[in-house]
């Protein structure tokens, strides 16, 4: 069977290249590009992201992200958000006191942690919701964060019965954070799993293997 092809879309945000070797490791067919129809047509998509909310967001724009993620999800195909590639999922940031419009897929807002240090920097433990596909065998592993904001509330209403409610990962750090959701095709981590040792390899095998 082929590999899943893999578009790690280029917007313009540092250190991507781990990211692309990481799913390389874990079987997928990997292509760093900005190109639309590639990201159109991959099996999967992988949106990064690292720094400010404001600056992510200016490089998706620049090169259409949000129609393609759009795009791509109305059609049912998969997107994983990383960092800040999952906060920019979400309505609105608020840095600094400058606001800046997401990409709405999902409402809520990006705030600052209310903890004493920020950065969030290093290994912590997630709260995992029955069911995760994600995070199948790995429940009870730590994941490395890097982060000063996140999202504090989940503010999606369950849907229509029928429908699979959103999965909702928890971790802690002066209160409790958006760690991971997924939902349908679209999926996101605020951790780095391409930083997290065999824990994250072993999320990003679980996603990869979702494409087949």
């Amino acid at each position: 069977m082929p590999s899943p092809r893999v578009v790690v879309l280029d917007h313009g945000s540092g250190n991507v290249r781990s990211a692309v070797r990481a799913l390389e490791r874990v079987g997928a067919d990997v292509e760093l590009t900005a190109d639309r129809a590639a990201a159109a047509e991959a099996d999967g998509l992988v949106v990064p992201g690292v720094g400010a909310f404001a600056t992510v967001m200016a490089g998706l724009d620049a090169v259409g992200g949000g129609q393609v993620v759009g795009r791509r999800l109305a059609g049912g195909r998969p997107v994983l958000g990383i960092c800040v590639g999952m906060q920019v999922m979400f309505d609105l940031g608020v840095e600094h006191g400058h606001r800046t419009a997401g990409l709405g897929q999902w409402p809520g807002t990006v705030e600052r942690l209310p903890a004493d240090v920020v950065p969030h920097m290093g290994w912590n433990t997630v709260e995992v919701p029955a069911g995760s596909t994600l995070f199948a065998g790995v429940e009870d592993e730590r994941f490395y964060f890097v982060h000063s904001y996140g999202v504090l509330r989940w503010e999606m209403r369950s849907g229509h019965a029928r429908l699979r409610a959103p999965l909702v990962t928890w971790s802690q750090h002066g209160g409790r954070f958006v760690a991971a959701v997924e939902n349908g095709p679209l999926s996101a981590t605020q951790f780095h799993p391409e930083k997290s040792g065999d824990a994250g390899a072993a999320l990003l095998e679980n996603w990869v293997r979702s494409l087949r």
